[in-house]
């Protein structure tokens, strides 16, 4: 019931819709009625049926609405006019609601007969709000609802009876009146009922109701009726107590003995008139038959008169012969009925063949599991046998047929522990039942007894036990009993072999065998309650049995653990409570009749059957039946001395595990020490002493499990356990030599313990000392024959150990074994080391030994198969196996352990294990030195973790790694004795041994990185709070011993380089993370003591130290690097660093000032060491101590004090630098030198991002200005034209610099000479650096020219490198300054032009400009020459990069030239580039832009300056298409007739370079599966934005665009979609929908810059900041291309999109563009088509945004036709839509064709949807003006390359596109016309 409408079949006239439900009410005023025509409680005759209550006038209208739409056919209009009136009832008062109810009550009872159950279940809700609002005034019309509202409670839908009984308690809210209300209408109600027990299918149905429904309908009112007339009677008839749901009442209703007699009256005539109901017990519908069943058991209740001799005989054959029901849901009352009719009616039995209509029924029910119902069914099982008249049935047979049926039906119990566990109560149940009741079917006693040993025998022993026993093995075969039964019958249950071959195979469920067992248990335990003797009948099978298991063990051993099993379920459930009789009757004669046998037998399963018995009885008691002894101590303890002590340890059988856990189980706690002592006295003496060591071991395991089991008798400690033979046992097992027995080490693990914390030993601590030392020496014998020297030298270090020639001589073998042994007893026996906590060192020792041999199973791993000789790797693999145990023995060493060892233990371990990692840093050179030093790092970090408790501990195990050996450290010496741990300089010339210093550096670094930089240098302690109620707080402290180590700090920054890591890279890093975390204490003097050494390392060291040129660009690292003094460049870095990162500021800076400033003289006269360092220091120390230029009013905010003496101070530096001769006639001399360097290094120049920008970084005042334009103004004299340059490197250094500096802070001094002098110098020294680049390009031309072997490859590539090393760098870095300044010039020449500067400057623009012109061009021709040679090489040697890893050395060089050829102009670019051209190398410009676009070793400004070039004119048309084709391409053919394979070809005719050509076409395949930032995507994704930019500057109409679209559409796959998607996480949208305000990082940037890209046309603001290349970057650039893909390619994506087979891709694909693209895009065309001037006088074209459409109207003489096409909120991904509106005088065929064609040109078009109107509307003209139609596409322009059809058939004349001529070849494979079949 309650399908929704529309479930099932339907007739052709059934109403879908409340329109169609309409029409099919009969017309005029007929009222709708019931199902079956009824209305009210009389049925009505369907010719004449009665109209509805008409409404009264007082019916609120809207009321009468809703009620007349109640009488619809549909669901949905029912139910949305119950929803109304529900709510207008809420609002209503009860007067206004009392006219309604008339009209209501015909509608309700209409309304519950529905077919729908949420219309009935409305109907409810509506009734409980009428109720609610109408209150008493329901009276009058309550006999009217009663019948129908009774009736409705008992629906079989569950939601829709509790809405009826809602709706009932809100009108009768007290159980009383409930009862006087149903007392009130009892015969209403029964007439109800009654009218709908006559119901049929047929007399419900109306001509729209489908069959399927009204059958359901129809069951579901029958079921209900029935239902309610059972509890109806139930409540009325029955007595008060047993009423149901008014239990509650206490007095009698009213006229409760009236409505009692009516409903008596009522169903006494209602009983015959439905046949008895026997026909409704027919029905095919459970849930009649249910109900009928509850009907009868209220009949046979409350009303048995009603079943008299007339009846009974047919009613007790459907009831008592129900077993037939298969329903599991009917089986409940039908039991109810079964067992009260049979109680009822006796003598019913009688009536009826009782085998027949019975029992072959019940025996069938109860083999197939009740049908499913074992939980209902089995508990009734015993009722229904004690219902049964005695002589209804033939005692034993019944019997033996009832249990043998009921048996059969367990295997259909298996699956649900409840069916297993009803099954069994009701078996046990049964059975006790029978034999408790067996004189009921039994004359005399004698019978009784023999029915009672019948069924013991056949069902207990033959049935339940034997099943029992098949849990024993599958594999076993059936135990047949022997001997005949006590009871002999005809009726015996027989089995078969094949019965045995099925039981089985059948496969018991989990528990299955324990509820079994219990089942048996419980029944022995009921049967012994009864009668003694039945219990002797299993006790004689139970000890045959048994003794047969016993005596065929080998094939039955099995069923011994059945056996042992079935004792503890006797101990679980019979013994625990008191019982006796399993030990007299069972176990007892059990054991005395099977001991003899089992001492003959050598087999464990007969022993632990009797060491279960003694675990259950206890030993005494077990002795006694085995024995049959007195019970007394002394006749125990003979037993157990003289009879089982011998048979148990004589000899070492198979069985003696179970015979010793036997004897064990003997022990008696108040015998122990005397049965202890026997055992271990018998062992030692016995006989076979091969034996002894075997027996002793597996007692000592088995008392060792013994003492796990804590209780408190005697026993349980393991001081019991001790003796004094076991000590001497042990000393002589571990001093033995190879080769150990199996057991030796079993023994000792069992007596010394310490598997767990808890265990203690078997022996004493001196026996203890003694094991764990001579372990130890057996350990470090092995570690003496390790390959690795630091494995060796531990032993030289463990003081038990000694001297290492003290240590045994043996072989390999022999070695291997003992520490084998060892670890086996180690394994077992850890804790134990805790106990010899006076043993410190033994026990430091053996961890440190198992450590060491840990670390180097590691080794072995990583360098297995390295670079050892073979004898070498050979010997490694003898060890492996050995190494492999220890490194999973020492896994399970808990840190918790280490750390309970006492603290010399530790201390000990500590010291071992750190000299030991300082070995394998230092000594040990066979291992690779990134991995070595990472495994050092690691074991260090275990030991930390380990073995320091606390972080004293901690540093005074870094204070031992640190500590100075003879090649550590090598700069500065530490001294860690003194308090304050002072270092010094070494001085010192000492033999280095440098790898072992560099692995110590790498291992020092990888610390640091592991554990910070507070812990390793700072050495800095944590101090918690010391108040427990506060919260933690944590803080970084100097602690009263001082950890600090600055020495370490400038050792590393010193040391500089180290393989795999720098300074700069690693540790600065560190160091400033510590500075500027909250953790440094303020008075921390950590910072300063690193400079102070580093400074004084640095004065020191100056006098041999070369100068270093300053450095113009502050903060750069690259010339940090340049510095070649140790400690100078470590000082300059660490202040660059402190200063940079603002970590200090001007107070620290005006402090070191002036420390430098003090330093300069020694009395009158210089320092030079101090002169060598300053520059480099004020390179750093300038910027914090001036004033930015960018300040406002800089002049007003010098400071009086410090600002002034530094600015008096550089004056001064100014005024003794301009003493010096001019630098152009200097020869030698540092002093000078050393003055201008450090002159320049107060003025230095900064870029704004990078090198682009730059400009003055400090503001300066006047007197400075004059005195350095003094000072550049000198360098001018004697500088004509016939003056000679001094060439010196430095000199030329220096004046570049100066001229740097000068155009920066004194430009404005400068007259026209002196910019003719600057941009003279300024192009000498750039064409000198382009002259160096071009005769590289020259040498790697002519290298590579001839290249044919590989070792003409080798030597080719030594020659590139040779060549490359040859530039000279210091005029690459007098390039590189020339560059600065040009750069500062050109931002000068700007800012005039614009009138940003005074034009008072005597700079003269019109000169300027052709200087600048001619030096772009020298630094085009350098950024040319590098990409040539890098093209060169890589055409021939595609896997060098000699010239991109020349260029990195001189990366700023580099970025100046990217950031000015950028500024450059076309006319440079363009004369550079043919000039390159001319010069006849192998590879031209195009190529070198490309090689530098895609070099191995990137440049991030040269990489974008080739971008730039490449995507600008005029090199941008020369960038794409392969030379041959460039004339080819740029021409437009318009011949009318040709070659039909010319025009075909030319259709194809596009090639772009090789350089981009494969990359473009087969990359994006590959491209997929790659790294998302591997430099071949990266490459890919740059083509892409390339060639659409060459398309966007493509002019649209041109053939050149069209050519290349269509070859992108050709040739391009369009996986590079698929790759760009990869970058837009649009997956971490889901759940969370495109829509919400904040993306996520990744897809707001790709959202952007496809904005972006769409809005202005261009990538380039992505590409510009790709490079270095990061994963964000890279998903803005997939956003910009996708976004420009959508504006020029829209037909090119939409196609990609269209072939998305995931759907929730595709959907997130499109929501994203649906936010981010389509509304720019749509906003974009629709402004381009209303910009579009394509308007004449047949043609318009007008735009509606608010629609996204645009309306072409077409009109031709007296034709009109209006196409609408339609842009969808997705465009381009979805296809726009056209639409014919209008059409006047076209024909259909004509207007399909022309509304076609716009289709085609609009979804093809890729581009601007202006265009395709364009070409469309071109197009219809050309059609008007009697241009014929392409045949294949019927369009005259085509619809993507916008040709014309040329190409004419000679024989029919019909012309066609080319294109699709060729793709018309290309498909049919032939060359004819498509049309007349003649060859083409």
């Amino acid at each position: 019931m309650g399908r929704p409408k529309g479930d099932g079949a339907r007739s052709k006239s059934r109403p879908s819709s409340s329109s169609l439900a309409a029409s099919l009410l009969p017309s005029g005023s007929a009222p709708a009625v019931g199902f079956g025509g009824y209305v009210g409680s009389s049925r009505m005759d369907s010719s004449i049926v009665a109209e509805a209550p008409t409404p009264s006038s007082d019916v609120d209208g809207e009321v009468a609405q809703h009620l007349k739409r109640l009488s619809r056919k549909d669901s949905t209009t029912k139910l949305k006019a119950l929803t109304a009136l529900s709510q207008l009832l809420k609002e209503k008062s009860a007067k206004e609601i009392a006219p309604i109810i008339p009209q209501w009550a015909f509608e309700y009872k209409k309304l519950l007969l529905d077919y729908n159950r949420e219309v009935r279940r409305a109907t409810h809700d509506t009734m409980t709000y009428l109720v609610r609002a109408i209150g008493r005034d329901l009276a009058p019309h309550l006999k009217y609802f009663m019948g129908p509202w009774w009736f409705s409670q008992f629906d079989s839908v569950y939601e829709v009876s509790q809405a009826a009984k809602r709706s009932f308690q809100a009108a009768f809210p007290a159980q009383e009146k409930r009862l006087d209300a149903l007392v009130l209408c009892t015969s209403e109600i029964f007439m109800y009922i009654e009218e709908n027990l006559k119901l049929t299918p047929q007399s419900m149905s109306d001509k729209v109701t489908a069959a399927d429904e009204l059958e359901e309908m129809h069951q579901q009112v029958i079921s209900s009726s029935l239902l309610a007339l059972s509890t109806l009677l139930d409540v009325l008839v029955c007595l008060q107590a047993e009423r149901p749901g008014f239990e509650n009442i206490k007095a009698e209703p009213k006229n409760a003995s009236k409505a009692r007699a009516s409903a008596i009256a009522y169903a006494e005539k209602l009983f015959p008139t439905h046949k008895y109901f026997i026909d409704f017990l027919k029905c095919q519908s459970p849930a009649i038959r249910s109900a009928t069943y509850s009907a009868l058991k209220s009949f046979i209740k409350n009303i048995p008169h009603a079943i008299n001799e007339e009846n009974i005989r047919a009613l007790a054959v459907v009831i008592l012969g129900a077993f037939q029901e298969k329903d599991p849901t009917c089986h409940s009352p039908m039991w109810d009925t079964i067992i009260l009719f049979s109680n009822k009616y006796p003598e019913s039995w009688a009536s009826l063949n009782v085998q027949k209509v019975v029992l072959n029924r019940f025996w069938h029910f109860i083999k197939n599991g009740c049908f499913g119902s074992q939980q209902v069914s089995y508990p009734i099982l015993v009722l229904f046998l004690d219902a049964i008249p005695p002589k209804a049935v033939v005692q034993e047979k019944f019997f033996l047929e009832f249990f043998k049926n009921l048996w059969e039906g367990r295997s259909l119990s298996h699956s649900l522990s409840a069916d297993r566990l009803a099954f069994f109560l009701a078996i046990k149940e049964c059975l006790l039942w029978v034999l408790k009741n067996a004189s009921r079917y039994c004359d005399g006693l004698n019978d009784s007894h023999q029915l009672q040993h019948a069924l013991t025998d056949e069902v207990l022993l033959k049935l339940i036990w034997h099943e029992y026993l098949q849990f024993g093995s599958l594999k076993d075969q059936m135990i047949i009993f022997s001997g005949a039964s006590p009871v002999s019958t005809k009726d015996t249950i027989h089995y078969s072999n094949n019965d045995r071959v099925e039981t089985l195979k059948i496969k018991y469920s989990v528990g299955y065998e324990q509820d079994l067992g219990k089942c048996i248990v419980e029944i022995l335990s009921g049967v012994y309650s009864l009668e003694n003797n039945l219990l002797s009948v299993f006790s004689s099978v139970f000890q045959d049995h048994c003794l047969e298991i016993f005596q065929q063990i080998e094939s039955s051993s099995g069923n011994v653990e059945v056996v042992i099993r079935f004792l503890l379920l006797l101990d679980q459930h019979v013994l625990q409570k008191g019982e006796t009789w399993p030990l007299d009757f069972l176990v007892g004669p059990t054991l005395a009749k099977s001991f003899p046998l089992i001492k003959t037998l050598d087999s464990p399963d007969p022993v632990r059957f009797m060491m279960t018995a003694v675990y259950i009885f206890g030993p005494r008691k077990i002795i006694q039946e085995l024995v049959g002894i007195e019970s007394g101590t002394e006749q125990f303890l003979q037993a157990f001395n003289e009879i089982f002590i011998p048979w148990c340890l004589q000899n070492c059988s198979p069985s003696i595990g179970a015979k010793l856990d036997f004897l064990l189980a003997l022990i008696d706690s108040e015998c122990f020490s005397e049965q202890w002592n026997s055992i271990i006295t018998f062992t030692t003496y016995l006989e076979d002493s091969t034996s002894k060591i075997p027996v002793l071991a597996m007692l000592m395991e088995k008392a060792r499990e013994k003492t796990r089991k804590a209780n408190c008798l005697q026993g349980s400690q393991t001081e019991d356990w001790r003796h004094e033979f076991l000590d001497v046992a042990a000393v002589s097992v571990v001093n033995a030599n190879p080769p150990f027995g199996t057991y030796d080490a079993r023994f000792l693990c069992a007596l010394i313990g310490g598997k767990t914390e808890e265990e203690s030993s078997f022996v004493s601590k001196n026996t203890l000392s003694l094991i764990f030392n001579e372990l130890l020496w057996k350990l470090l014998t092995f570690t003496t024959d390790s390959t690795f020297a630091w494995a060796k030298s531990v032993c030289s270090i463990i003081p038990p150990a000694g001297k290492l020639s003290d240590l045994r001589c043996k072989s390999s073998i022999h070695v291997l074994e003992e520490a084998n042994f060892a670890l086996e007893v180690l394994s077992s026996s850890l804790f134990c080391l805790k106990k010899l906590d006076y043993e410190n060192e033994i026990i430091a020792g053996i961890l440190a030994a198992i450590f060491v041999i840990n670390w180097e199973t590691i080794s072995i791993r990583t360098v297995f198969s390295g670079e050892f000789d073979e004898e070498c790797t050979g010997q490694m693999k003898m060890r492996m196996s050995f190494c492999e145990s220890v490194h999973a023995f020492c896994s399970n060493i808990t840190c918790q352990f280490l750390k309970s060892l006492g603290i010399k233990s530790r201390q000990s371990l500590r010291s071992i294990l750190v000299h030991t990692v300082r070995w394998a840093v230092l000594e040990e050179d066979k291992l690779d030195i990134q991995k070595s030093t990472s495994l050092c790092c690691l074991w260090l970090l275990q030991i930390m973790e380990y073995l320091c408790l606390d972080q004293y501990e901690e540093q005074n195990l870094l204070d031992e790694l640190l500590s100075k050996s003879d090649f550590w450290p090598l700069w500065i010496m530490p001294d860690v004795s003194s308090r304050q741990r002072s270092a010094k300089l070494r001085t010192e010339d000492t033999s280095i041994n440098e790898s072992g210093y560099q692995k110590f550096v790498i291992l020092i670094d990888k610390l640091i990185s592991k554990i910070g930089f507070h812990r390793v240098v700072a050495g800095a302690i944590r101090h918690d709070s010391p108040t427990a109620s506060e919260e933690p707080s944590v803080c970084l402290t100097a602690s009263d011993v001082c950890y600090s180590r600055p020495w370490l700090a400038a050792e590393i920054l010193c040391t500089w380089k180290w393989h795999g890591g720098t300074a700069l890279s690693s540790f600065l890093p560190l160091l400033s993370a510590y500075v500027m975390s909250e953790d440094i204490s303020p008075d921390d003097g950590l910072l300063d003591s690193i400079i102070t050494i580093l400074l004084d390392g640095a004065l020191v060291h100056g006098e041999s130290g070369d100068l270093t040129p300053s450095n113009v660009w502050p903060g750069s690292y690259y010339d940090v690097e340049s510095i070649c003094e140790p400690f100078l460049r470590a000082l300059v870095s660490l202040l660059s660093t402190f200063f940079q990162n603002n970590i200090w500021g001007k107070d620290k800076a005006v402090l070191y000032f002036k420390m430098l400033q003090d330093k300069l003289y020694i009395g009158e006269a210089v320092n030079l060491n101090c002169l060598g360092v300053l520059p480099a220091c004020m390179d750093v120390l300038i910027a914090p101590l001036s004033i930015a230029f960018d300040v406002s009013n800089a002049s007003d905010q010098l400071d009086a004090s410090e600002g002034s003496e530094v600015h008096a101070t550089i004056v001064d530096w100014l005024k003794k630098t301009a003493y010096f001769p001019p630098l152009n006639t200097w020869q030698t001399g540092k002093d000078m030198e050393g003055w201008f360097q450090l002159v320049l290094s107060c003025y230095p120049v900064r870029g704004t991002k990078g090198v682009q920008g730059l400009k003055r970084q400090r503001y300066i005042n006047s007197l400075e200005r004059e005195l350095l334009f003094e000072l550049f103004q000198k360098q001018r004299q004697n500088s004509g034209a016939s003056t000679v340059i001094n060439k010196l490197p430095v000199v030329q250094v220096l004046l570049s610099e100066l001229i740097l500096v000068s155009i920066a802070y004194c430009w404005e001094e400068f007259d026209q000479d002196d910019w003719e002098f600057v941009l003279y110098r300024l192009r000498w020294w750039i064409e000198s650096a382009v002259v160096i680049m071009e005769e590289v390009a020259e040498d790697v031309n002519d290298a590579l020219r001839n290249i044919s072997t590989c070792n003409n490859l080798e030597v080719t590539i030594n020659k590139l490198e040779l060549s490359v090393s040859r530039v000279d760098h210091s005029a690459i870095n007098i390039a590189r300054n020339a560059l600065a300044a040009f750069s500062l010039f050109c931002g000068l020449l700007g800012n005039q032009k614009n009138g940003e500067e005074d034009n008072s400057s005597p700079l003269r623009i019109e000169r300027s400009e052709m200087m600048k012109e001619r030096i772009f061009e020298c630094i085009l021709r350098l950024f040319f020459s590098t990409g040539v040679a890098e093209a060169i090489e890589g055409s021939c040697i595609e896997s060098s990069s000699v010239i991109a890893a020349s260029r990195v050395e001189h990366s700023q060089f580099w970025e100046l030239v990217a950031s000015c050829i950028t500024e450059s102009s076309s006319h440079a670019r363009d004369k550079a580039a043919k000039s390159i051209e001319m010069w006849g190398l192998t590879k031209g410009p195009i190529s070198s832009l490309y090689a530098i676009l895609f070099s191995s070793k990137p440049i991030p400004y040269l990489q974008f300056a080739a971008y730039i070039i490449l995507s600008t004119e005029p090199i941008s048309h020369l960038a794409f298409i392969s030379e041959e084709l460039i004339a080819s391409f740029d021409e437009d053919s318009h011949n009318d007739q040709g070659s039909v394979h010319g025009d075909l070809a030319s259709e194809q005719n596009i090639h772009l370079r090789e350089e981009i050509r494969f990359i473009f076409e087969n990359f994006p395949y590959e491209v997929l599966e790659m790294d998302l930032l591997a430099s071949e995507r990266v490459n890919v994704f740059v083509v892409w934005a390339l060639l659409l930019s060459h398309l966007v500057s493509l002019p649209s109409s041109t053939s050149s665009r069209e050519k290349m679209v269509q070859y992108i559409q050709d040739m391009a796959h369009s996986t590079i979609i698929d790759c760009l998607f990869q970058h837009i996480p649009l997956e971490s949208l889901v759940g969370s929908g495109l829509k919400r305000k904040e993306l996520p990082a990744a897809v707001s940037g790709a959202a952007t810059a496809a904005t972006h890209a769409i809005t202005t046309g261009s990538v380039l603001l992505s590409v510009e900041t790709l490079w270095p290349v990061e994963a964000d970057k890279m998903t803005s650039l997939a956003g910009s291309i996708y976004g420009l893909m959508l504006c020029i390619l829209p037909a090119y994506v939409r196609e990609w999109f269209n072939n998305i087979r995931d759907r929730s891709r595709s959907s997130m694909i499109e929501s994203f563009t649906i936010r981010w693209c389509s509304p720019v895009l749509i906003t974009n065309e629709l402004t381009q088509i209303k910009k579009a001037n394509v308007s004449d006088d047949n043609f318009s074209v007008s735009v509606s945004k608010s629609a996204n459409e645009v309306v072409a109207t077409c009109t031709k003489d007296e034709t009109v036709m209006d196409l609408v096409i339609r842009l969808p909120a997705s465009y381009p991904l979805r296809s726009v839509d056209v639409d014919c509106t209008r059409s006047l005088g076209i024909s259909d065929v004509k207007q399909r064709k022309w509304l076609m064609s716009m289709m085609l040109f609009v979804r093809n078009q890729n581009g601007a949807l202006a265009e395709a109107i364009r070409i469309w509307k071109s197009n219809f003209d050309k059609e008007f003006e009697g241009v014929e139609e392409c045949p294949i596409c019927y369009s005259v322009i085509h619809t993507s390359n916008h040709s014309l059809p040329r190409l004419a058939c000679k024989t029919c004349k019909h012309k066609f596109h080319s294109a699709c001529l060729y793709k018309w070849f290309s498909t049919s494979h032939k060359s004819t016309c498509p049309l007349c079949q003649s060859p083409f």
